[in-house]
């Protein structure tokens, strides 16, 4: 009997720690057709707008970096591991594994503050739109359309992993503004296949104005992305199902490595230079995000940067001719010595 209660009790305690759901859905980010539309033709407009301002900058600005200040928000129902109480080594390991998933986008995330709150109708309960979520939100969320906030929840009434809202809807509700993701999705966490924090890179995505690559509705080969450089995919992609192609008809196979699909975490490692490009326009358009820039002196040569266009540089007056000096005359010769 004792060894059989011990028994149940270490395979509760394996239980706890496990993912909370078999089946699982990656992400619960979602926006109907008409409303995509509509997105796109006012993000069309909108997006002018915010890159004349850019471009009216200096032409011997680069710019190097934006930077994405984050505030981490642990909701628990315990003090234990099971219970979402992921410990700050933790969250500071997904920020490092966002940054290296983002590498090559000129986007860096810099973690500003982790807050815990145990609360186990919130841990449990919260999802996309419900009473819980908006009552966490609106007691937690922090700072301006350019801080992400991230909240990590149980999820354990779903089977979700995560979801994200979208750029273009902060200025209607911005305390609803952020990312939720499931605690155990985290670097080294308990759900497998899923434990590498490419869920939060995934919600993220979403969170800068990437679509999914994907037809959400898994029935049409048109572009839904916005981005010319993604192929064509009816279908999302579950484990890592290399040589898929849902749209044979059309160039390209499935995106399974990117960060938009559906994947497992192993599988996902890579963005487009489209995806990276409508992710910086998204974020300059709707989030004020904007790449931190150097002076490029203007008298490097330019085969360092064959690319960047340098000013000509304002040819200097021509300098007044100093004159010649007064001859000085030559000493007069002092006379011999007389003899001793």
């Amino acid at each position: 009997m004792r060894f059989s209660s011990a028994l149940f009790a270490l395979t509760a305690a394996a239980s706890a720690l496990a993912a909370p759901f078999s089946n699982f859905t990656r992400c619960g980010s979602d926006i109907s057709p008409d409303e995509r539309r509509a997105v796109e033709a006012r993000f069309a407009i909108d997006s002018a707008a915010a890159l004349a301002g850019e471009d009216a900058r200096a032409p011997i600005l680069l710019p190097l970096r934006r930077t994405v200040h984050v505030v981490w928000h642990i909701i628990q129902e315990s003090n234990t591991l099971a219970g979402g109480a992921i410990s700050d080594d933790s969250v500071r390991q997904s920020i490092t594994a966002m940054n290296n998933h983002y590498s090559g986008s000129t986007f860096r995330f810099i973690l500003d503050r982790i807050d815990r709150r145990t609360n186990a109708d919130w841990f449990k309960n919260v999802n996309r739109g419900n009473a819980q979520q908006t009552a966490m939100k609106n007691e937690l969320h922090s700072g301006d359309a350019k801080v992400l906030n991230i909240y990590s929840v149980g999820f354990k009434t779903s089977s979700l992993l995560g979801y994200a809202t979208w750029p273009w809807r902060y200025a209607g509700n911005n305390k609803d503004d952020g990312v939720v993701i499931l605690y155990s999705s985290v670097p080294g966490g308990a759900t497998p296949n899923y434990n590498e924090g490419k869920t939060l890179s995934h919600e993220v995505g979403h969170w800068l104005g990437l679509y999914h690559v994907f037809d959400d509705a898994e029935t049409s080969c048109s572009d839904t992305d916005g981005v010319a450089d993604t192929p064509a995919q009816m279908k999302a992609s579950y484990g890592c199902p290399t040589g898929k192609d849902s749209c044979p008809a059309q160039p390209g196979v499935d995106s399974i490595h990117n960060y938009m699909d559906y994947s497992y975490d192993p599988c996902m490692n890579q963005f487009t230079s489209g995806q990276i490009e409508r992710m910086k326009t998204q974020a300059l358009t709707y989030r004020g995000i904007k790449g931190v820039s150097i002076i490029i002196p203007t008298l490097l040569p330019t085969f360092i940067f064959p690319s960047i266009h340098l000013p000509t540089l304002i040819p200097l007056p021509t300098p007044i001719p100093i004159p010649d000096p007064i001859p000085i005359p030559d000493p007069l010769p002092f006379p011999a010595p007389h003899p001793a």
